[in-house]
């Protein structure tokens, strides 16, 4: 079925941006007409609720790894659809940047998290920050940029479930990049770069305490398998040589866990 048809004009390009955006944001089971998300933009761009999610289930049939589980979206993605996805994985960045401020234009204000993260999500608040010269005023500005897309996008990925333990609750659980933000300004929102992790789990990957290799196994770090404390060993202990729960739309990228393991395993480090 074909999205075009049901529509009363083309999609633009503009458009499609947006629906895309959203799109990585959404568990695949959330891409139906009564989403509250896709109601909105619906209502922005003129549209039916049913137009919009058509749409975003037009990229669904995209998405390899959704086509490999089994699952498929609808058969009528467009060349303008197939363009738009590829650009996404050449340039994550640039394209949410773009995406957000279409969203602020059209949708709504930037600032106001669309209705059901609203409610289903704890989320950094935005404010704003007194002038601290320019390169630190225009580094808060950009830490802000793609902030909530890549925690959203990290959460559909994952299915709203840590990745390690299974905990699915959203409040409980952190987007973690692999390779730091700071280290890698191209990959920043990627959801290729990013775990989905328990509290708990997230400091220690932080903290090279633990990491993932290549291949997607757990390696816990001596410093917790040989804790003082036993329930310090037997909690990390379980996770050694477990694999990865896997995401719905991108594994992790091997390049990014090789870094992790070369320049934030504590293991690795005292070698």
């Amino acid at each position: 079925m074909a999205i075009e048809g049901s529509s009363r004009k083309r999609w633009s390009e503009e458009e499609t941006v947006l629906a895309l955006y959203l799109y990585f944001q959404l568990p695949f089971g959330k891409l139906h007409s009564g989403n509250p998300e896709i109601q909105e933009l619906a209502a922005a761009l003129g549209r039916t609720n049913s137009s919009v999610a058509m749409k975003l289930c037009n990229f669904a049939s995209l998405d390899p790894k959704i086509i490999d589980s089994g699952r498929k979206g609808l058969d009528g993605a467009s060349k303008l659809d197939r363009a738009t996805y590829a650009e996404f994985g050449q340039d994550w960045t640039g394209l949410v940047s773009r995406a957000e401020g279409l969203w602020s234009a059209q949708v709504g204000q930037f600032e106001q998290p669309p209705p059901s993260s609203r409610l289903n999500e704890k989320r950094s608040e935005f404010r704003f920050e007194p002038y601290q010269g320019e390169s630190t005023t225009q580094a808060l500005v950009n830490q802000r940029v793609g902030q909530d897309f890549f925690r959203r996008a990290v959460l559909a990925n994952y299915d709203e479930t840590c990745c390690i333990t299974g905990i699915a609750d959203p409040r409980l659980l952190t987007a973690s990049h692999i390779k730091p933000w700071g280290k890698d300004s191209e990959n920043r929102h990627n959801p290729a770069n990013g775990l989905l992790l328990s509290a708990t789990l997230d400091r220690a990957f932080d903290r090279g305490l633990i990491t993932v290799d290549s291949q997607r196994r757990i390696r816990v770090s001596r410093e917790l398998r040989e804790s003082q404390s036993r329930e310090t060993r037997d909690y990390f202990q379980q996770f050694e040589n477990a694999t990865l729960r896997s995401a719905i739309r991108f594994d992790p990228e091997p390049v990014f866990l090789d870094w992790h393991n070369e320049h934030c395993f504590v293991d690795q480090r005292a070698a």
